[in-house]
C-alpha cells in the first residue's frame, strides 16, 4: 500500500481497510512510508481492537517463514539447473541462461503453472519480509526467479489481466529491494526477430524448428498462434474456430505425451503455414475480408454445398455481405424484429441460389453469428 498524503486516525484506518476489501486474498499489508506516517499509524492502531489490528498487517517473522517455504519450493523446481551462473554472466549469456531456465521449467509436468504460482507467492512474502536479513540473503535468487517468471508469462499464454496487475503491484513494492537486470523479449534473447504471423516466413519457422529448447519452441509457437486466432475471431468466425480446434488438438497431444515435442512443433509449424495461406484466400477468390468470412460461413467444404461451385458460392457471399451491411443498426443484436428480418433475407438469398434445403437452417444461423462479429463496425460507420 502506498500513501501519498498525510493521513491520521479513522481516515488512515479506513484507507487500509479499503485496500483489504478490494484485495480480499491479499496476505497482510505493507505500508511504504515515504511521508512519515508510521507514527500516526501507531496512534491509530492504539484506538482499535486486537482484531482490527490483525486486519492491517501480519508479523514479519510469519512472512519470513512463508517466504522461506516458497523459496524452497521454487528452488526445488530449479533443481538440476545451475542458475547461479546467471549472476556472473555477461548480458548475452544471461539471456541464454533465462531461456534455458524456461526450458528446464517447461519440461516438467505442469512446470509453468507451478513455477508462476509459487514464484508469485514467493514475491508476495518477500515484499512483506524486506528488510529482514533472511530476505536480503536470497534477494538475488528472487530477482532471477522473477525474471524467469516474467518471461514465462510474457512469452507463453498469459493468465489474464488480474495476474498482470498483480505482477505490476509486486514489482512496485520490491523494485528497490531486488537487483535484477531488465529482461528483453525472449525472441531477442534467442537472437531471433519477433515475427508478424501474417507474414510468418519459412525462414523464421525453420529457426523455431531448429531451436535446442524444444519445449520453449512449443510455447512460443503456441502463443503466436493463439494470438493470431484471437485476432481472427473478431473477423472470421468459422476460420478462427477451425484453427482453434486444430491448435487445441495438438496441445492436447503434447500435454498427454502422446506425441514427441519435435513432432508437435512440426504440427504447429504446418498450422502456421495454413494460417498464412488462409490470408491469401480472399485474394485468390476475389473476395474482400468481410465477404470471405461469409463465404466460409456457407460450409463450402460440405459435399452437398460444393456442387454449387465456387462462382455461385462467391456470389452468395457477396450478396449476404451487402444485404447485412445495408440492413443492420447499432442495436440490431438487441432487437428481435431486426434479427427476424435479417434471418428471412438470408434464407431468401440461399434459396434463390439453390443452396441445399437441409443445410439452410445451420448456414443461416452461422451467417447471422458471423454478422454479429463485424456488423457493429458497419453500423457505427453508417451512423
Amino acid at each position: 500500500m502506498y500513501v501519498d498524503k498525510p493521513m491520521r486516525g479513522h481516515g488512515l484506518m479506513q484507507a487500509i481497510a479499503r485496500v483489504n476489501r478490494v484485495f480480499k486474498d491479499k496476505p497482510g499489508g505493507l505500508v511504504v512510508d515515504y511521508i512519515g506516517i508510521a507514527d500516526e499509524l501507531k496512534k491509530a492502531l492504539a484506538d482499535y481492537t486486537e482484531g482490527d489490528r490483525k486486519e492491517v498487517g501480519i508479523d514479519q517473522e510469519e512472512a519470513v517463514e512463508i517466504m522461506l517455504e516458497k523459496y524452497e519450493i521454487v528452488s526445488n523446481l530449479m533443481r538440476g539447473f545451475n542458475y547461479k551462473a546467471f549472476f556472473k554472466a555477461v548480458p548475452k549469456e544471461k539471456m541464454e541462461i533465462i531461456a534455458s531456465a524456461m526450458e528446464h521449467i517447461l519440461a516438467q509436468k505442469d512446470g509453468k503453472e507451478r513455477f508462476v504460482k509459487y514464484t508469485t507467492e514467493l514475491l508476495q512474502a518477500f515484499a512483506l519480509s524486506v528488510p529482514n536479513k533472511e530476505a536480503l540473503k536470497i534477494r538475488d535468487d528472487v530477482g532471477f526467479f522473477q525474471a524467469v517468471k516474467a518471461q514465462l508469462v510474457k512469452s507463453t499464454v498469459t493468465p489474464g489481466k488480474m495476474q498482470e496487475e498483480l505482477d505490476t503491484a509486486i514489482r512496485q513494492i520490491i523494485s528497490k529491494a531486488i537487483v535484477s537486470d531488465k529482461v528483453v523479449d525472449i525472441f531477442d534473447a534467442l537472437g531471433m526477430k519477433k515475427p508478424d504471423i501474417s507474414i510468418l516466413s519459412d525462414e523464421f519457422l525453420e529457426e523455431i524448428k531448429g531451436m535446442k529448447q524444444k519445449n520453449l519452441a512449443f510455447e512460443l509457437l503456441k502463443k503466436l498462434l493463439n494470438d493470431e486466432i484471437k485476432v481472427r475471431s473478431r473477423k472470421n468466425l468459422v476460420q478462427s474456430k477451425s484453427f482453434a480446434d486444430m491448435l487445441e488438438k495438438s496441445i492436447r497431444k503434447y500435454q498427454n505425451k502422446s506425441i514427441e515435442t519435435a513432432k508437435v512443433i512440426e504440427e504447429l509449424i504446418n498450422l502456421a503455414k495454413d494460417m498464412r495461406e488462409a490470408n491469401r484466400r480472399g485474394e485468390k477468390l476475389n473476395l474482400t475480408e468481410d465477404e470471405l468470412a461469409f463465404y466460409d460461413a456457407l460450409e463450402v467444404n460440405d459435399s452437398a454445398v460444393k456442387v454449387l461451385g465456387d462462382e455461385t458460392l462467391r456470389t452468395i457471399a457477396r450478396e449476404l455481405a451487402n444485404t447485412i451491411r445495408n440492413n443492420v443498426t447499432i442495436d440490431w443484436t438487441l432487437r428481435e424484429s431486426v434479427q427476424a428480418r435479417l434471418r428471412v433475407m438470408v434464407k431468401r438469398v440461399l434459396k434463390r441460389y439453390g443452396y441445399p434445403p437441409d443445410k439452410q437452417k445451420k448456414a443461416t444461423e452461422t451467417v447471422l453469428e458471423q454478422a454479429t462479429l463485424i456488423a457493429k463496425d458497419w453500423a457505427e460507420k453508417a451512423a
